[in-house]
């Protein structure tokens, strides 16, 4: 009855979203006319904030005049402004007609946390292309308009600000304020993202999802969670199975009183507990592939690292299509895919105004910088965002390829963040937060390490390397210790690399001594190279490269003490 109705009733919806759809691919048949006017719309909102003033944005009439009064910056050239925003002072970055609603948590690259504000319009525009996403991926697989939703969102009133807003994560945000008819379509209640323990969070996630036969779609973020979700499904099986049948949940975690009330736990279901017990008699486990027989669709990221994870996915979930999300972050969603199984997208060219710059320019004083209209296929960029909630110019840091045109809009697929920055399950561990790290640990008890490098590595979970030489340490037992500190601090500096490794997606940072002499010959490998130089030469501390540890490894070797006791 309820799915009757679900479908009938959202026939309005439906038309509304596809008239967006519509609106959306007249956009991206002018790539250039629907930026400009974007980037005219976005000074006009601003315009009487603080930092508009200070940069005489009134000015800017044209790209080239944005260049001229604003520099390609991080998010640390904002912070004094988002400060003063987060104290109250709506003003020092928005204009007098925006609302501001929150402020969205990521980490960032020094060792305090990125707050991002969302402004009523920057809701709007965010919602408006998950609309586009979402409607395309349902008219490709109409079964998900009958069938429910198991999606993961966080909680987005963590704590406040001293101006009163609260700090989170956008997607519960999304989540609190959706239509009613909509939100039956989803598994897990909202209050799930309160709950603190990420144990006792992916617990009662599970509990509610698993008891659900008429999943259509799940949704996440990163693969890795779906991985570690369908893990801890199978290892607390029965658990999960006595829960079901009873009307209860696991006693040995600690959960809002609120959530033991709703229906969804305490309605007891003893048919839906001996299906998943004939599940497991008949195969030995529990998994998506068995419980949910009518999953149609999982909808993750694909690109960059996240690819890791896909074949895991068709191990536990069976050979359902994969659609991207797009690549999308706290300061903005950059593109929207329209099919599955692909990793490229189309430009969200209505919503933020884009610039580009070559990645070969990266690390030039005055590089090159295009619009949208101008890149060519097969080329990489790095992506800069000009936002509703104030950000301009901003260098997100991600690379990105041109993949063609859809119409003159370029469609782009996520490749990697910088060359400084190492997200395997969307931590985003900085260089500089590495260096930070080894420092506040290696210097209180005299360790002088003469270079190091933390590098990322394949494994289930994955994890981190610490790669130091033998001499540096003076007793090889130093290694665990500084490895187990490190990762201790890194976790406070953060969030996001905390959360996952608190979680269990993410392994311990693990310690890896290398012979004498190893960065010697490394450094004098990369300077022979065309074009290096003695004088440019910059030691990795951290590489994103998955290889790293293991072609280290190989070309010169490990401490022999430590072989030696292996």
């Amino acid at each position: 009855m309820l799915a009757t109705l679900r479908y009938f009733g959202g026939v309005f919806i439906r038309q509304q979203m596809r008239r967006e759809v519509a609106n959306f691919r007249r956009q991206t048949q002018d790539c250039r006319e629907t930026q400009q006017a974007v980037l005219a719309d976005l000074l006009r909102l601003n315009a009487d904030s603080d930092f508009s003033r200070t940069h005489k944005l009134a000015e800017v009439r044209t790209s080239s005049d944005l260049r001229a009064h604003v520099p390609v910056a991080d998010f640390e050239y904002y912070r004094p402004y988002v400060d003063r925003l987060k104290q109250g002072e709506v003003s020092a970055l928005l204009g007098s007609k925006q609302k501001l609603l929150m402020f969205t948590l990521t980490s960032g690259t020094t060792a305090d946390s990125k707050s991002i504000p969302i402004t009523q319009r920057f809701l709007e525009d965010y919602r408006r292309g998950w609309k586009i996403w979402g409607i395309q991926a349902y008219d490709a697989h109409p079964a998900l308009f009958v069938s429910d939703i198991v999606q993961l969102v966080g909680d987005h009133q963590q704590y406040n600000t001293p101006g009163g807003h609260p700090c989170g994560n956008i997607t519960g945000l999304v989540s609190a304020i959706q239509n009613p008819l909509v939100k039956t379509m989803y598994t897990v209640p909202d209050l799930v993202a309160k709950i603190k323990d990420p144990d006792a969070r992916y617990y009662t996630a599970l509990r509610c999802a698993v008891a659900n036969p008429r999943v259509g779609m799940v949704m996440t973020a990163n693969p890795s969670t779906l991985v570690h979700l369908a893990k801890l499904g199978d290892a607390h099986k029965a658990e999960l199975i006595r829960d079901i049948a009873d009307g209860t949940l696991n006693s040995k975690y600690q959960f809002p009183s609120a959530l033991c009330r709703l229906s969804s736990i305490r309605r007891k279901d003893p048919r839906r507990a001996r299906e998943l017990e004939r599940m497991v008699s008949h195969s030995g486990g529990l998994y998506p592939r068995d419980y949910w027989p009518g999953l149609a669709l999982q909808a993750v990221w694909m690109g960059g690292s996240a690819a890791c994870y896909l074949a895991d996915l068709k191990e536990y979930y069976g050979d359902v299509p994969i659609r991207d999300h797009g690549l999308s972050a706290s300061e903005g969603r950059m593109t929207i895919p329209c099919a599955d199984g692909t990793t490229d997208g189309i430009l969200d060219v209505g919503t933020h105004y884009f610039e580009f710059i070559p990645e070969a320019e990266a690390e030039s004083t005055r590089p090159v910088v295009l619009e949208a209209h101008e890149l060519e296929p097969g080329r990489n960029y790095f992506i800069l965002l000009t936002t509703s909630s104030g950000l301009y110019r901003y260098n997100i840091r991600d690379v990105v390829r041109c993949t063609g045109f859809f119409g003159t809009t370029p469609t782009l697929e996520f490749l990697n963040k910088g060359a400084h920055i190492s997200s395997l399950t969307g931590e985003k561990l900085s260089e500089s937060q590495v260096v930070s790290a080894v420092r506040s640990v290696a210097h209180p008890l005299g360790i002088r390490l003469s270079f190091f490098t933390v590098a990322p590595h394949w494994g289930s979970p994955p994890g981190y390397k610490l790669l130091v030489e033998g001499r540096d340490l003076g007793n090889l037992s130093m290694g665990s210790w500084l490895a187990q500190n490190v990762d201790t601090a890194l976790q406070q500096m953060n969030c996001e690399y905390g959360d996952k490794r608190r979680s269990g997606r993410l392994s311990p940072l693990a310690p890896v001594v290398l012979a004498d002499g190893t960065w010697q010959r490394f450094a004098r490998s990369r300077q022979s190279r065309p074009g290096a130089s003695l004088e440019q030469y910059k030691h990795p501390c951290l590489s994103p490269d998955l290889a790293f540890c293991d072609n280290l490894v190989q070309q010169f070797g490990t401490n022999s003490a430590v072989k030696a006791a292996s």
